[in-house]
C-alpha cells in the first residue's frame, strides 16, 4: 500500500557520487544537470544523441481538447499543436512539423519554463512569468494564446528513474487555470474554464523507448499513468490537496481498434477506470535513421479512485483526457 505522501524533491538530479536520485518526489527539482553523471567513453559520445528534453501541456474543456508540445530530440527537434472538437467528434487542427537537418527546438534545463520551436509550418512558444506560463502558438490552422497559473499550483510530481538507459526525469502538474483563447476554422475557443496540465521530461533515454501513458485532471482529482520506459516511477493521483502514488498500472485495449474502450488498473487495486475513445491523432514515421509510431486517443474516463489511506471512493465520471501508446527510435 503506498503512502499518503511524497518526500521533498530534492535540489538536484545527482547524489554527491554523482549518481541518479531514482524515486518519486513531490516538487520541483530546482537544478537538472546530468553533467556529473559518470559515464564511459561510449557514453560520453552517445550523450549528445540521447539526451531528450520536451514540455507538453493539454487543455481540456467540456467542448474541446487542446494538446501541444515542443521536443528535443538532441540531434533534431519536433513540435506539435492540434484541437479536437468534442462537440463535432472531430480534429479541427493537427500540425506537426520535424526540423531535420537544422535543430529549431529549444526546451530549457528547468521544468515549466522557457521552450520554443519556429518554423514554417508552426511556432510554439512557452515563456516563463512570475506567476504564469504564457504559451503562444501560430500556424495556417491553429493560432493560441494562453496564460497557464504556475503561481499556486497543485503539488507538483517529480520523477527520476533508469529509463532503459542512463537515467531520466520527467514533472507532470495537476489541474491548472488557464485564460485566454485559441482560433480555429474560423471559430474562437475561450479557454476560460479550460483545465491546464504540464508535462516536462529531461533525461538520457536508449535508442528505442517505448510507453502506453494516460492523464486527466479535473480541479481536486486527477492522474498520470504510464506502462513502459519509467516504470511505476511516474503513477500518481491527484486528490485534493494531497499527490499520492500508485503501482503498476495495466492498459488492456485492442492496438488494431483503438477506438474501442480501454480499461486501466492499477495493481494496488486503487484506480479502475474505463477510457472511452472520441477520436485520435496518429503517425507512422520511418526514416533511415528514426521512427517513430505513435497513437494518442482523445476521450474521457469514467470509474473509481480510493484513496490509499482512508480508503473513500471517488468516483471518475465523464473526465476528459488522452491515451497514448507510442514507440520511437531516436
Amino acid at each position: 500500500m503506498p503512502s499518503s505522501a511524497l518526500p521533498a524533491a530534492p535540489d538536484c538530479l545527482l547524489d554527491a557520487n554523482g549518481q541518479p536520485r531514482f524515486g518519486r518526489y513531490q516538487g520541483r527539482i530546482a537544478q537538472l544537470d546530468w553533467h556529473e553523471l559518470p559515464l564511459s567513453r561510449w557514453q560520453r559520445l552517445l550523450r549528445p544523441l540521447r539526451h531528450k528534453r520536451w514540455q507538453y501541456l493539454a487543455l481540456t474543456h467540456p467542448n474541446y481538447v487542446i494538446g501541444l508540445a515542443v521536443v528535443d530530440v538532441g540531434w533534431t527537434g519536433a513540435a506539435f499543436a492540434y484541437l479536437f472538437d468534442r462537440r463535432a467528434g472531430r480534429l479541427l487542427a493537427d500540425v506537426g512539423t520535424d526540423s531535420f537537418p537544422r535543430h529549431r527546438a529549444h526546451v530549457a534545463d528547468q521544468a515549466f519554463a522557457d521552450a520554443d520551436f519556429a518554423s514554417r509550418a508552426l511556432t510554439i512558444s512557452f515563456s516563463r512569468r512570475d506567476a504564469y506560463l504564457a504559451v503562444d502558438v501560430k500556424s495556417p490552422t491553429l493560432q493560441l494564446a494562453a496564460h497557464i497559473a504556475i503561481s499556486a499550483m497543485p503539488p507538483v510530481l517529480a520523477a527520476i528513474a533508469p529509463g532503459d538507459w542512463l537515467a531520466h526525469s520527467t514533472h507532470k502538474s495537476g489541474a491548472l487555470e488557464a485564460s485566454g483563447f485559441a482560433d480555429c476554422q474560423g471559430q474562437r475557443f475561450s479557454l476560460d474554464g479550460a483545465i491546464a496540465s504540464l508535462d516536462y521530461s529531461n533525461g538520457l533515454l536508449a535508442r528505442e523507448t517505448g510507453w502506453r501513458w494516460a492523464s486527466a485532471h479535473r480541479a481536486g482529482l486527477g492522474f498520470n499513468l504510464q506502462q513502459g520506459y519509467m516504470g511505476k516511477a511516474e503513477n500518481a493521483i491527484w486528490i485534493n490537496d494531497q499527490l499520492l502514488p500508485l503501482e503498476g498500472v495495466g492498459f488492456d485495449y485492442d492496438p488494431q481498434h483503438p477506438l474501442r474502450p480501454w480499461q486501466l488498473r492499477s495493481d494496488d487495486g486503487l484506480l479502475a477506470l474505463q477510457f472511452t475513445p472520441e477520436g485520435l491523432r496518429s503517425k507512422n514515421q520511418n526514416l533511415l535513421i528514426a521512427s517513430s509510431r505513435y497513437i494518442q486517443v482523445i476521450g474521457r474516463f469514467d470509474g473509481h479512485i480510493n484513496h490509499p489511506t482512508s480508503q473513500a471512493v471517488h468516483v471518475v465520471q465523464n473526465l476528459a483526457g488522452v491515451t497514448e501508446d507510442h514507440f520511437a527510435r531516436w
